[in-house]
């Protein structure tokens, strides 16, 4: 699955997280206050503000992260271009660092609308509570003055998900290849055409979309944590705990450490369960693609007796996301709730303002959706990690590995044994 489409995916994704942390200690210890390259991008971009009366979003500070960020990454690509010789190098690793890239700029978007969000709101309590005039000019003036922005963040992530599509069908190739390239060795595996072709189409999808949405979730943890600490300042107390530093931010992280930990507990059987609905769903497809052939085959008994088995184990899975689900539902819509709860003092005494209320809620909830990424995203992981086993087991055949006990069982062995091993 990946090294098939990644150089030496090990030693490629630890170079990864030392490379970015030997980055971030650079920016903080050094890089983030050196006038020198400060003074520089002073002449590249305005310093003033705009209608809504916040900085603009392009800023000297912001044009020098941005270009930090650029030469390290491009630099971290570059390094591997030279040190690898892999056939699918300039996919996987330069795709990887603009991917990344893009996701940390398309964040930036959300962080600059964040700010918006509390220039327009105090406009709008100031027009309802009639304690300044509000002119229409002065409405109108600052609701359009984000509309660029959104153009700019629309078209980004169009190109983003386009490039992103490109990516993982260059990755389900990579796999494509590898396998078709050892078809002997695994032509015998259970479901084996399945999983060259279904298999690596939905690992691949799996990805894409589990893949973003993780590293949009880091990217967007790194950009409104800072941002909601310093919100935090402004909230009096807690309910039933008091003031504490960085009180939203705490909140986040229990809400979303419960979350994630309650349905882990709860949907601990699913990955399996998953995994042998896939088996059994094998199984009968084959059968029924041996009886396109041949006449001594898929005979309506052996169809029923396989279906039996393919509805026992549904059956079994649907009671299993039964209870999983009461959890989901039930933690997804209390989180809407949970920083209303937490600023209730603050709003009692009237310490913030209603654009403030709106910035800190809009931050929190960036903050928080990415706490809990594996809590909202469990039913899809569920899947990938089938998904996953069942590669991982395709590719022990490859190498000469044992096979995992559950696999043994389907090894050249008749469609009537596979139904009965299920059942």
């Amino acid at each position: 699955m990946f090294k098939s489409f990644f150089p030496s995916p090990k030693l490629f994704f630890a170079s990864a997280a030392v490379w970015c942390l030997l980055a971030g200690a650079l920016w903080f210890g050094v890089l983030d206050s050196w006038k020198p390259a400060l003074d520089f991008f002073q002449s590249l971009a305005p310093t003033g503000v705009g209608a809504d009366g916040k900085p603009p979003f392009i800023t000297p500070d912001r044009l020098y992260i941005y270009a930090f960020l650029l030469i390290t990454g491009f630099s971290f690509a570059a390094i591997w271009e030279l040190a690898s010789d892999h056939p699918w190098r300039r996919w996987s690793v330069w795709g990887s660092v603009i991917i990344g890239l893009s996701s940390y700029f398309n964040v930036q978007f959300d962080l600059y609308i964040n700010d918006w969000y509390g220039s327009f709101f105090d406009l709008i309590q100031d027009a309802l509570s009639k304690t300044r005039p509000v002119s229409g000019g002065e409405y109108y003036g600052l609701l359009f003055s984000i509309t660029w922005v959104l153009v700019l963040n629309i078209t980004g992530l169009v190109l983003l998900a386009f490039y992103t599509q490109h990516y993982v069908f260059r990755w389900r190739t990579a796999m494509n290849d590898y396998y078709v390239d050892h078809w002997t060795k695994v032509r015998k595996i259970e479901g084996a055409s399945q999983r060259v072709q279904d298999d690596t189409m939905r690992f691949a999808r799996g990805i894409q979309g589990l893949g973003m949405q993780f590293i949009s979730s880091i990217m967007t943890l790194i950009a409104f944590l800072p941002l909601l600490w310093v919100l935090s300042r402004q909230v009096t107390e807690l309910p039933l705990i008091g003031k504490i530093d960085g009180s939203m931010v705490f909140v986040a992280l229990l809400s979303a450490s419960f979350g994630t930990i309650l349905l882990a507990l709860v949907g601990i059987r699913l990955p399996g369960l998953e995994f042998r609905n896939q088996r059994v769903e094998a199984a009968y497809r084959k059968e029924l693609v041996y009886g396109e052939d041949h006449e001594d085959r898929a005979e309506p008994a052996t169809l029923k007796e396989l279906f039996d088995g393919v509805r026992k184990n549904y059956f079994r899975l649907y009671f299993n996301y039964m209870y999983f689900n009461v959890a989901k539902y039930a933690y997804l819509q209390s989180t809407t709730f949970v920083p209303w709860f937490a600023l209730g003092p603050t709003v009692i005494t009237g310490a913030i303002t209603l654009g403030f209320f709106q910035q800190i809620n809009q931050a929190f909830d960036n903050v928080d959706r990415s706490f809990r990424f594996f809590a909202s995203s469990w039913t899809d992981i569920v899947e990938l990690i089938s998904i996953y086993k069942r590669l991982r087991a395709f590719e022990a055949a490859i190498e000469g590995d044992e096979l995992p006990s559950i696999e043994k069982p389907f090894v050249d062995s008749s469609t009537t044994e596979i139904a009965q091993a299920e059942m």
